[in-house]
């Protein structure tokens, strides 16, 4: 298993495929393992490099310091460290935002900056089901409670359609070895409410596509678009059938933007 010790992780990352390199950086609640539906679409044309962030996954320990800041550093750190001295970035929701924190910090590495569903806002009504999301966990017999309860939240109608959707993801999430516990989960929870991006819009000099999930009601497009106008080399668009999981709700319409995308600003 692949991992870099750092001063205070030891961070765990996969890699994937062939190509010019592409870090994808995984949203809350998430690790590696959130673009497992997505990888096999571009590891043909891609070397996929996917880090867990502090907090989550195999990165340990659990309880190390969570500041957003932190994992954008663990993430460039893990480039360095496996020679990319150029790279494409792209993340989804938090993952986002700590890709623009490192087009920001490394503006001579990074070729292009990839956000999916994501946002350089405050949305009270997320944070308050963050809140709700980890009450719920937190009560006896919660675990499979709170996953029920975050799904509406996180994909798009079509997948509600067929009840046995609810019923596989629920037996994968249960059965994942290495799931982030509830309190690695507030942990990270408190990070993101501490979190400034030290970024902005109009310093994130490195072509950007950021891709809206049509249906995202954790980060809804018409709250977040204006958050990125300041980009001076913006590319946007929206997959009108997708939620918040925009890569797992719609991963061909996101592996065919994504490389685009790429393909026009190669390394």
């Amino acid at each position: 298993m692949p991992d870099l010790p750092l001063d205070d992780v030891t961070l765990h990352y996969e890699i994937d495929g062939n190509g010019p390199p592409l870090l994808l950086l995984a949203g809350m609640l998430s690790d590696s393992a959130a673009w497992g539906a997505f990888v096999p679409l571009i590891k043909d044309h891609f070397t996929v490099i996917r880090p867990d962030n502090r907090t989550t996954g195999r990165t340990t320990p659990w309880d190390a310091p969570a500041d957003c800041n932190l994992m954008a550093k663990d993430a460039l750190a893990l480039m360095n460290h496996l020679g990319f001295d150029r790279f494409h970035v792209g993340g989804h929701s938090l993952g986002g935002l700590l890709s623009l924190e490192i087009a920001h910090m490394a503006p001579d590495q990074v070729a292009s900056c990839a956000v999916l569903a994501s946002g350089r806002i405050r949305v009270p009504r997320t944070a308050a089901v963050f809140d709700a999301l980890l009450a719920v966990r937190r009560a006896p017999e919660g675990e499979e409670t709170w996953l029920r309860a975050l799904y509406p939240w996180l994909f798009g109608h079509a997948f509600f359609e067929d009840p046995a959707n609810i019923e596989t993801a629920l037996a994968a999430s249960l059965a994942y070895p290495h799931a982030q516990t509830a309190q690695a989960m507030a942990h990270q929870m408190a990070a993101f409410a501490n979190f400034r991006p030290k970024a902005k819009p109009e310093q994130i000099t490195c072509p950007t596509l950021v891709l809206y999930a049509g249906q995202d009601l954790m980060v809804p497009p018409a709250a977040a678009q204006p958050s990125f106008a300041g980009i001076p080399n913006l590319t946007e668009a929206t997959i009108d059938s997708a939620g918040h999981s925009i890569h797992w709700d719609a991963p061909q319409d996101v592996a065919a933007h994504l490389t685009k995308f790429l393909a026009a600003h190669p390394i």
